[in-house]
């Protein structure tokens, strides 16, 4: 299926069939050409999406619960010591935990992360969710965080490349700084929808 991908604050729009994107440009000349693809609106702006440096902090060495364990364990994500003995008690929830935070990544606009995944289950939910690897820098700024400081964008897209890009509900780069990645209101990788805001 070909959708066209448009955005309220600058107009921009991105043609995308299967996994691939096939036209860049200004909405009305897109749609156009391609009067058959569906439309997806969106508030905001349409960025290539984020590299987020922290992957094993995130993935291995945190615990995200699972909505039903709220009673136990509360909804927000658990580090350190108490992250280790719930891991260490029942190894399986590992895997689960790390769905749940790719989850929460893209929730953040992450398409890509950095650091080295050492725990299998944890490296094998990362692949299959898409996510691409980049390099780590040799000196991390600040602490771990979903919406790391400062924000790393991936290069620009392309025709030809890879349907990756994220939506963030911003009226420009300036105010996405100002206010984060919590912003997101969807995420694409692969030509899928794998994050929207309700």
């Amino acid at each position: 299926m070909t959708t066209l991908h448009v955005t309220e604050a600058d107009g921009a729009a991105v043609l995308v069939e299967g996994e691939t994107i096939k036209a860049l440009g200004p909405y009305e000349e897109l749609a156009a050409a391609h009067p058959q693809a569906r439309v997806r609106r969106w508030p905001g702006i349409l960025t290539p999406g984020l590299l987020n440096p922290y992957g094993p902090e995130i993935l291995e060495h945190t615990y995200h619960p699972d909505p039903r364990e709220a009673d136990t364990y509360g909804t927000v994500p658990i580090g350190g010591g108490r992250a280790r003995e719930i891991f260490r008690a029942d190894p399986s929830r590992l895997g689960a935990s790390a769905r749940r935070g790719v989850q929460r990544l893209f929730a953040h606009g992450t398409v890509a992360l950095a650091g080295e995944l050492r725990a299998k289950p944890v490296l094998e939910v990362a692949q299959r969710s898409g996510l691409v690897f980049g390099g780590r820098p040799e000196r991390l700024q600040g602490p771990v965080s979903l919406s790391p400081k400062p924000l790393v964008l991936l290069p620009g897209l392309t025709v030809g490349g890879p349907a990756r890009f994220v939506v963030f509900d911003v009226a420009d780069r300036a105010e996405l700084v100002a206010k984060g990645s919590s912003t997101c209101v969807a995420t694409v990788i692969g030509g899928r929808l794998v994050y929207r805001r309700r």
